[in-house]
């Protein structure tokens, strides 16, 4: 009795050793990530946050309490000028983005030799359509001068000004966006890949065509990915900064100053970091509250095939 008693004691501890082990080794490799997480995330939040309550300016701070807060939901028009025009270009551009990433996904699916390829080639624009150089091309080709400009002329149109009139050139920066579907195309290819054949199959024999197969069966399959893709890029829409750095610096008459540039604006160009971070907060506060109405009203339109959403 007392030997099987020991037996079984030892063996707890060899497994409690085994245990300890392995939570180390699990330690060791998520350490990278929790240290990154904690020193280039949790610690500038943290500090942000005190800085949004000073009056912070790079060489000395002194605490002012909400004053930034009051002074940005009372004394600043600009703010709320950014924030109404942040709206706009979110509203404009994912939507475009997201419409335009699943019709090429849905083409790109079909059984072909060189699918691979063509799904490749159209993710190159994602790879370097936010840098600095694609956006000097952007402003190029939209200019008084330029190539849009040039091909409406021969048309027989009169030329437009599209870094120069409010409603217009919303298009241009949009249209940057749009262009770079590509991560959201290959997302949406691995959704629609998900989805059996059999659906389909099924539908023909009943004699749907192909509109009526794409609006009753790929959309709702498709509605969680959609989900996904929709809150990734509203987060990254409400983000926006190269476009209004590069192309219009935030004109004309302030239409493309988004909340993004006019942080940087006020923490880099005028030296009041306090103010600053203080908007930050604010953004990260309209980012979550925009994210949750997605989620609630997903429950409407988002279809999961176990037949819940738990």
């Amino acid at each position: 009795m007392k030997n099987q008693m020991g037996e079984g004691l030892r063996e707890k501890r060899t497994l409690k050793q085994r245990l300890c082990s392995d939570n180390a080794v699990g330690y060791v490799f998520a350490a990278p990530f929790i240290v990154g997480f904690c020193c280039l995330t949790l610690l500038p939040m943290i500090l942000s946050l005190y800085y949004s309550m000073t009056n912070y300016n790079f060489v000395q701070s002194s605490f002012i309490g909400l004053d930034n807060y009051v002074r940005m939901f009372t004394k600043d028009d600009k703010f709320w000028y950014s924030v109404w025009r942040t709206l706009v270009y979110v509203v404009l551009a994912v939507p475009a983005k997201l419409i335009f990433a699943l019709l090429v996904a849905y083409f790109l699916t079909r059984e072909t030799r060189i699918a691979s390829l063509y799904r490749a080639i159209y993710y190159l624009p994602s790879l370097v359509g936010g840098s600095v150089a694609v956006a000097l091309v952007w402003k190029q080709m939209f200019a008084r001068k330029g190539m849009i400009n040039s091909i409406i002329m021969s048309l027989g149109l009169d030329r437009l000004n599209w870094m120069g009139d409010k409603v217009l050139v919303m298009f241009p920066l949009a249209l940057l966006t749009v262009w770079q579907f590509g991560s959201s195309m290959i997302i949406f290819a691995a959704g629609l890949k998900e989805i059996p054949r059999t659906y389909y199959e099924a539908a023909e024999i009943d004699g749907a065509n192909a509109f009526q197969r794409f609006l009753k069966i790929t959309l709702p399959c498709l509605s969680p990915v959609i989900l996904y893709n929709l809150v990734m890029q509203t987060i990254t829409g409400f983000m926006v900064f190269t476009q209004a750095f590069i192309i219009t610096q935030g004109g004309p008459a302030d239409a493309t100053n988004f909340i993004a540039y006019y942080i940087f604006k006020q923490g880099f160009a005028y030296q009041d970091m306090g103010y600053a971070s203080a908007i930050s907060w604010v953004l990260l506060i309209v980012i979550s509250i925009v994210t949750l109405l997605i989620f609630k009203t997903s429950k409407r339109w988002v279809f999961y095939e176990a037949g819940s959403e738990d």
